[in-house]
């Protein structure tokens, strides 16, 4: 008999992280068309939830909404869950005793990031407690933990006692991730100008990505921002030189939106150090546009040579050369660098580690 490989997706109704949400769905959907001969793929699903993916075999419905699983999960009670190969494409996973040898029970999660402990102050109080404890009930029972990129995994290495119970598998851009035929309509929408470059970032790493779209005359646009920061961000892209009016602050986009976005734009920028996987940056190769970002462990193992890695004050320059004469062969770059990055890469990888274990 195959083995039957159980996800879960835990954001089909209330969507936390929206990049989370849709990996989940991306990774499961290439989990079933890479599924070895005889094997299966189920799902495991909060009350009131239901499945769309073509090839999904059982869906095992829990009785508690996600709300409500969020804290019982951390706790360790898992009423309805059952046993054999989970494998949890977040940190959302039922972490419990079990016997891997005896009943060949495993049960594996995804940490994409590391914000809860390497910059806490990118998020809430109650999102970082709830990260810690999770990782801390990985520790006791997670068969596996996997991270996105050999960067992320000496960090947790370095933070944590997994030793070789850490395994790296790269996440993709959305699947069909592609510019819609209503691009030039979508940009006008959000009130974009001709020419900009796409920045990410927090406040405090901003001002360099500013500086470079003065360097480069053309505007910027934030993506990602959080609620609220738009005066914020306004006020430091005026004080590195770029008038408010030319710097446009926009928060959560859709995936065709951002696909718009990114096919307008002259430079993207990633100016964040922080150990996580670059979301934007994938997409921003996928769709051939010229990459700036910051030199660290994660944008080097991800972006590589498929764009321009400086440190952070070398950012303005850098962003100038790639808006001007660097620009067609940092679009070639990118668009070879995004082969290396497909979800279904990726669901062979989660196929191999759960046949590993």
């Amino acid at each position: 008999m195959g083995a039957r490989l159980r996800v879960v997706l835990d954001q089909l109704v209330h969507i936390v992280d929206p990049d989370h949400a849709a990996a989940a769905i991306d990774l499961t959907a290439g989990l079933v068309a890479t599924a070895p001969s005889g094997c299966s793929v189920d799902a495991i699903v909060p009350a009131g939830a239901e499945v769309d993916i073509p090839g999904i075999g059982d869906v095992r419905t829990l009785p508690l909404s996600r709300r409500e699983l969020v804290a019982s999960w951390q706790l360790g009670f898992t009423p309805g869950v059952g046993g054999g190969l989970i494998h949890a494409p977040s940190m959302m996973a039922p972490l419990v005793r079990h016997d891997r040898v005896h009943d060949n029970d495993q049960t594996t999660l995804t940490l994409w990031d590391l914000c809860a402990w390497d910059s806490p102050d990118v998020l809430s109080k109650t999102s970082v407690a709830w990260q810690r404890g999770m990782l801390r009930r990985a520790l006791k029972h997670a068969d596996a933990v996997v991270v996105p990129s050999h960067a992320i995994a000496r960090r947790l290495s370095e933070l944590t006692k997994l030793g070789d119970r850490i395994r790296v598998i790269a996440g993709a851009a959305p699947r069909g991730f592609a510019t819609p035929g209503d691009a030039r309509e979508r940009r006008a929408a959000l009130s974009l100008p001709e020419r900009y470059l796409v920045l990410t970032g927090s406040a405090a790493t901003l001002a360099e990505g500013f500086r470079g779209a003065v360097a480069a005359d053309v505007d910027a646009v934030v993506v990602d921002a959080a609620e609220g920061a738009e005066p914020q961000l306004a006020e430091i892209a005026s004080a590195a030189g770029l008038p408010e009016r030319r710097a446009h602050i926009r928060g959560t986009l859709g995936a065709a939106d951002r696909a718009a976005v990114l096919a307008g734009a002259d430079v993207f920028v990633a100016t964040n150090p922080v150990a996580a996987w670059p979301w934007r940056a994938v997409e921003a190769l996928s769709a051939g546009v010229p990459v700036v970002a910051v030199d660290s462990g994660t944008h080097h193992d991800v972006i590589a040579d498929g764009g321009r890695l400086v440190g952070a004050t070398e950012l303005a320059d850098a962003i100038a050369d790639a808006a001007g004469s660097a620009g067609e062969r940092l679009r070639v770059l990118a668009a070879d660098r995004s082969r290396a990055f497909s979800w279904a890469s990726s669901a062979e990888r989660v196929w191999g580690l759960h046949a590993d274990l």
